[in-house]
């Protein structure tokens, strides 16, 4: 599968939306914006809940959608796999029951993952005999996204699927959601309004405002443009995409992105294994000359790309910095601050990120 194509144009008495969107066929990307911006409208098209006058959904090389032709696949024919915001799961049965139910409507010949496999992907085994009522919120929806994986979709469509639980069960679920992206060639499309589960999981975003999108790319060039600190607010930051190194005795964690070595606090992970980092603008101070004795462990050599005035009024900045990678890092600071230091596009800086606030 090369690609998903989805164009759809709906009215409704107090909305529209109008998308059209190419996405990756692999990976996640991730549907983001404020409630009422028409992320879940389009995802409902996708999934064939909704069908507008004026629609085309290809997955890679099938047609399941286009007004033009006359052609519409009802959702029961999209090979799709959907979590909701709550698991759906049928009271009445066991964890087990609720698993082959839909394992078993599907052919013998599409199935790709056993019931036991998937299960122990998901770390469910010990809840199997369970019934329903005796599972936790985070319980309930591994279940709903193991129910779904049963299917052997091509396509899996997540709806705020965390935005139920409370921080606690969504940092038990995420690490689930992480190994499918990584270990299952399951293109998943996300539905969320939390900058969190956006940068801990996405590979492509798609930012949508008012029924429109704003723009579609690249996860690590969307959340690294301050055009869109509209929509982030206080969240608005870069990402960086890591391997750890080492782990050092005095409980730091060395990572790796691209050349550009970054030290947070803590045991992360293992050797060689892969690390998102978020990094908050308001995190980055930025010095003229190499700092020297002090507590800022991240100190990175850069290139003043831009400074975006967007705030000037609430007398705040945000420098737009190169590292020596393809990387690119925000540095939200005071209009001062930016004055007293003569700061300029094309000027080599130092930027310091404190380790303890990675996250």
């Amino acid at each position: 599968m090369s690609s998903i194509h989805a164009a759809f144009a709906i009215t409704y008495p107090d909305f529209s939306l109008a998308v059209d969107l190419t996405l990756p066929a692999s990976g996640i990307t991730v549907l983001f914006g404020p409630s009422g911006s028409g992320k879940t409208t389009c995802l409902r098209a996708i999934a064939g809940l909704v069908n507008p006058a004026q629609g085309r959904l290809q997955v890679g090389d099938e047609v399941w959608q286009c007004s033009e032709q006359g052609i519409f696949l009802p959702t029961h024919r999209r090979d799709i796999g959907y979590v909701f915001q709550e698991a759906g799961l049928f009271p009445h049965l066991s964890v087990q029951q609720n698993l082959e139910y839909g394992y078993r409507r599907i052919p013998a010949s599409k199935r790709r993952i056993s019931v036991d496999s998937i299960c122990r992907f998901i770390g469910v085994s010990h809840l199997l005999d369970r019934s329903v009522h005796q599972l936790s919120g985070g319980e309930k929806q591994r279940i709903a996204i193991a129910r779904a994986l049963l299917t052997c979709p091509k396509l899996l469509l997540m709806d705020e699927p965390l935005s139920a639980l409370d921080v606690k069960l969504k940092s038990e679920i995420l690490p689930y959601l992480e190994k499918i992206h990584q270990e299952l060639s399951i293109p998943v499309i996300y539905v969320t309004h939390s900058v969190r589960e956006l940068a801990r999981l996405a590979d492509h975003v798609v930012l949508f405002q008012n029924g429109q999108v704003v723009v579609s790319d690249q996860a690590e060039v969307v959340m690294s443009d301050p055009r869109h600190q509209d929509i982030f607010g206080d969240e608005l930051g870069s990402i960086f995409d890591t391997r750890v190194v080492d782990h050092h005795s005095d409980r730091i964690t060395q990572l790796n992105s691209d050349g550009v070595m970054i030290w947070a606090p803590g045991h992360i992970g293992e050797k060689g294994q892969s690390y998102r980092c978020r990094v908050l603008a308001s995190d980055v101070s930025i010095a003229l000359c190499e700092p020297e004795q002090t507590t800022m462990l991240n100190r990175l050599p850069a290139v003043i790309v831009d400074i975006d005035h967007r705030k000037e009024q609430q007398g705040q900045v945000v420098v737009v910095l190169a590292l020596s990678s393809h990387h690119r890092l925000l540095a939200q600071i005071t209009l001062r601050s930016a004055s007293e230091l003569g700061l300029s596009a094309g000027m080599s800086v130092w930027a310091q990120i404190k380790s303890v606030a990675l996250s």
